[in-house]
């Protein structure tokens, strides 16, 4: 995902009742090996990434442009939140849409967090960039994905065949922009 150009960044914290979204701390660089180094995190995502080399390459600080949020709960993060433009991507559809995607790691599975931090960041994009609509694609097999894209209010544009996966691909209509 591309940067979303013209939004100021980083925000002031997001705060939801549980989670608090925001840019990535020197603090959150191991919390991101874990998640990308996890098997069961990229399942669907094309597998995990080799400890060693995540070491080498994710930067102190990870992860600081437009529209990436560390999800932190309790002081620790737990997840990351992304909206981006969808650029190159398969999908006429989507292309230069915003797309909304995220990852958690295992032990925040299963309490909703998922659920509250892509709200509190879709409201965010809504404020900053009112009028746009978001898109997420996720494979068919992703059931819990598939449930969550379901409950933050994307409907199905298309399904399709890509990574030797079947994907699909949601679309989230934009609000009306404030009056």
């Amino acid at each position: 995902m591309e940067d979303l150009g013209s939004v100021a960044w980083p925000p002031e914290p997001i705060r939801t009742a549980r989670l608090v979204l925001r840019e990535a701390k020197v603090q959150d660089r191991a919390a991101f090996i874990e998640l990308l180094a996890s098997p069961e995190v990229n399942t669907y995502l094309g597998g995990p990434r080799p400890r060693n080399e995540l070491e080498r390459e994710i930067p102190e600080v990870p992860t600081r442009r437009p529209g990436s949020f560390v999800v932190e709960l309790d002081g620790a993060m737990i997840g990351q939140v992304l909206l981006g433009r969808a650029a190159g991507h398969s999908r006429p559809a989507a292309e230069g849409k915003a797309e909304l995607g995220y990852l958690f790691l295992p032990r925040a599975w299963g309490f909703g967090y998922a659920a509250e931090a892509c709200t509190a960041a879709l409201d965010w994009f809504d404020g900053v960039l009112p009028g746009e609509p978001v898109v997420l694609t996720t494979q068919t097999a992703n059931a819990s994905s598939l449930r969550l894209a379901a409950k933050l209010g994307f409907t199905e544009l298309e399904r399709f065949e890509a990574w030797n996966a079947d994907q699909w691909l949601g679309l989230r209509s934009p609000l009306p922009p404030p009056t």
